[in-house]
């Protein structure tokens, strides 16, 4: 019984998480009329870098050596990923960037099973699907070309992809804070990198140019993040995939309230997808678990 609260407190977690994930596009929005790509991405893991450190420093001295070799292999695919979608977005649409990075849930049950040899979970890869067509349904155009920024993209999803399934290995034997402190850390540190070869740095000049990158910072990063490693203690590494998925849902819908986007059948088909994706992993043998323990009562009551 504790098991299951646990169970679904950790996918309400990463339902808050998608949420947040899903306000920082607003954010994104805005901070890029500000700042370059590459300073957005070094600012928001250098606060969520620091603001775990500063708020979880009497923790830092019972750090591991195993827990500073985890995080930093959880830090290399994030910042991977953010850096493929980044430069990916450049040479294709951003519907299609969209879509394609939310392929990683789909990626995630197939490297547990190259991996691990975990078997596949039926209702879990197809509540993957679901979710990816639920995805494909909101933001992709009836654009079908091949471009250089299609293959990065993939390849972005591919990294988060290994990214979700490294944080439930690893957060089974690690404190999930110090494995986010770890990870920020080190996506700060590789995020700098290319600011070298940037001709000069944009510092924030007003209050809406601080406003969203703090935003994306606090929330979007140090938030999120810390809720996503705490959550998948509690969660499968496929469910954590398609739950994280409604990021674009929310997304969207945030657009709507707050971009003031026109809202389309097509959003809402694609909102109902992702969210039958969730119940299909959710569910899947509860039904069948009752079915065994009371298989009478369950006959009676079916008409």
């Amino acid at each position: 019984m504790k098991e299951t609260v646990k169970a679904h407190v950790g996918e309400a977690a990463l339902l808050l998480t998608a949420l947040i994930w899903g306000s920082g596009f607003v954010a994104s929005a805005v901070s890029l009329r500000h700042f370059t790509p590459y300073e957005i991405l070094f600012g928001r893991f250098l606060i969520g870098a620091v603001l775990l450190a500063g708020v979880f420093h009497r923790k830092i001295r019972n750090i591991r050596m195993s827990t500073l070799k985890k995080g930093a292999v959880l830090g290399f695919f994030l910042y991977g990923a953010f850096l493929l979608q980044t430069v990916g977005l450049q040479y294709t649409t951003p519907s299609k960037n969209a879509f394609l990075t939310a392929v990683n849930v789909i990626i995630v049950p197939f490297i547990s099973f190259v991996l691990y040899r975990r078997k596949f979970d039926k209702y879990e890869v197809f509540g993957a699907l679901l979710a990816v067509l639920g995805v494909a349904v909101i933001s992709l155009e009836m654009s079908f070309g091949i471009q250089l920024g299609d293959a990065l993209t993939l390849l972005c999803a591919v990294f988060f992809a290994f990214q979700i399934f490294y944080t439930s290995l690893y957060v089974a034997k690690e404190d999930p804070v110090l494995l986010t402190l770890v990870q920020m850390m080190v996506a700060a540190l590789l995020s700098a990198v290319p600011l070298f070869f940037q001709e000069a740095v944009h510092l924030p000049r007003n209050g809406e140019a601080l406003f969203s990158l703090f935003y994306l910072g606090i929330f979007s990063t140090t938030a999120a993040y810390l809720l996503q490693t705490t959550a998948q203690k509690f969660t499968t590494e496929t469910k954590t995939a398609i739950i994280l998925s409604t990021e674009a849902f929310f997304g969207m819908a945030l657009s709507v309230l707050i971009l003031s986007e026109p809202l389309t059948l097509r959003m809402i088909l694609g909102g109902i997808l992702i969210f039958a994706a969730i119940l299909t992993s959710e569910t899947k043998g509860d039904f069948g678990k009752m079915r065994k323990k009371y298989p009478e009562s369950l006959e009676k009551d079916t008409p």
